[in-house]
């Protein structure tokens, strides 16, 4: 156990990269050096970008870098913090410590003056749509199919590697009403669309591939198109997306 809370801190030295990654490898299951190469963290970081791990008792158990981007939305063009990966070790998950590591990530947004933290997840996993959209605050805002290609690690298997965008408003209502308590599930409105997701998709990878891959050209078929016009604001009590039409500036405006 832990003697001491968890430090967030950001990187700026080559030694702390190469820890970094080895930190990455071990919570991906990758091969070493998957993910982007020391030297490229360290311009990253001379550019601006962003480079953070989380320490407790001195030992790095997570990670997490981004970079500087531009989001469209609305009609209105943003500088944000693009999160690229954010991880904590398997012994470690379920802590509250990627609840910690992600404000940090806001917070340096916020004192840069950017506008939000993005990053893509799997919308088949419920666990990080849940974490992602009730925990967090954020919103999902658009689909890209097969964004990575072929990951092949133990997380994500063989399977295509499609992403929702996450945006987290760092100043928004609804993200400072889930610093206070997580957004609580969605009971939907008349206008909104619902479209369900699996209990656990990471088992189903695992007993029945063909089950997986039936549920992601599903989800793929109905999510996708919806995004074009919609976003989604959180999950039911029984594992289904809500998507809202509605202007997502009404949906930052309040704390549910």
């Amino acid at each position: 156990m832990p003697t001491t809370d968890p430090v967030i801190r950001t990187l700026d030295e080559l030694g702390d990269m190469d820890q970094l990654l080895r930190v990455a490898d071990r919570i991906w299951g990758s091969e070493p050096g998957a993910f982007v190469s020391s030297s490229f963290l360290m311009a990253l970081v001379h550019a601006g970008g962003y480079v953070a791990g989380a320490f407790v008792d001195d030992q790095m158990v997570g990670v997490s870098f981004g970079m500087l981007a531009r989001h469209e939305h609305g009609g209105r063009s943003e500088w944000c913090l693009h999160s690229h990966i954010t991880g904590i070790e398997p012994g470690r998950q379920h802590t509250g410590l990627g609840r910690v590591l992600k404000r940090h990530q806001r917070d340096w947004s916020r004192a840069r003056g950017l506008s939000a933290v993005t990053w893509t997840f799997d919308p088949l996993v419920r666990r990080n749509a849940w974490f992602n959209l009730h925990v967090l605050g954020a919103v999902a805002v658009s689909y890209h199919v097969d964004f990575y290609g072929a990951l092949g690690d133990h997380i994500n298997g063989a399977d295509d590697s499609d992403r929702v965008l996450a945006y987290w408003s760092v100043d928004a209502p609804r993200s400072r009403a889930a610093d206070v308590s997580v957004l609580t599930s969605i009971t939907p409105d008349i206008d909104d669309i619902v479209v369900a997701i699996p209990d656990d998709i990471v088992e189903i990878r695992r007993q029945d591939p063909e089950a997986a891959r039936r549920w992601r050209r599903d989800l793929r078929a109905r999510l996708g198109p919806l995004l074009d016009e919609g976003h989604v604001v959180g999950v039911t009590s029984e594992a289904k997306y809500v998507v809202s039409r509605r202007p997502i500036e009404e949906t930052l405006a309040h704390g549910s």
